[in-house]
Order: structure tokens, then sequence, then C-alpha cells
């Protein structure tokens, strides 16, 4: 199966011995958001395979174990951003989910 996602930023959080090939030795950096460009799931595995564009301009197939969302911005057409750029700090999201909470309890 094949999924296409609008605006999925992924960030490579490297697992030492995970599935290979392993993201920071195949030209991608713990310092960037990625575009997921696809995503595909083999009928033979329980792992999905991102379809990302490394800082090589090279088309890799990475497993989901490596990953974490960054965020959704489908505005942004690059397909890597700087972390920096697209980050809030933690305490930010934590002050917006203490919010939500209370949202939720009142409503």
């Amino acid at each position: 199966m094949l999924w296409l996602e609008q605006g999925l930023y992924l960030r490579v959080q490297q697992l030492e011995n995970g599935p290979r090939p392993l993201p920071l030795l195949s030209g991608f950096s713990s310092d960037f958001a990625y575009r997921a460009i696809g995503c595909f799931n083999p009928s033979e595995s329980s792992d999905a395979y991102y379809i990302l564009s490394n800082d090589r301009d090279e088309i890799w197939f990475i497993c989901n174990r490596h990953l974490r969302t960054v965020c959704l911005a489908a505005q942004l057409t690059e397909f890597r951003t700087p972390l920096s750029l697209l980050c809030r700090p933690s305490d930010d999201r934590s002050a917006r989910a203490g919010e939500a909470a209370k949202d939720k309890k009142q409503g």
C-alpha cells in the first residue's frame, strides 16, 4: 500500500540496532525535519516505511521506528527544514495540552 500525506514532517531518532538503512548513516541529520513524501507498508511486515528525501537529495525508504512526528505543515513545500524553525518549546506544548484538558472538562 502506498499513501501520500500533505505536509507531515518527521524527525530522525535513530535506533542503534534498528532496521536498516540507518538514517544517520544514509544522509539524514537529527537537526532537520523531513517532509514525508509518502508511506509504504509491505504486507509481510508490521513496519511502515516513510519515503523521505535526505540531505543529498536522494530518495530513501526509512522505517517508522527511526522517526518521530514534528508537525503538519501543508503550506510548506520544502523536503527538509531545520527543526528550530518548526518546533515550539516543549513547555508551550505542555501548556496547550493543559488548556485542552481543562476545556474538555468544562465542555
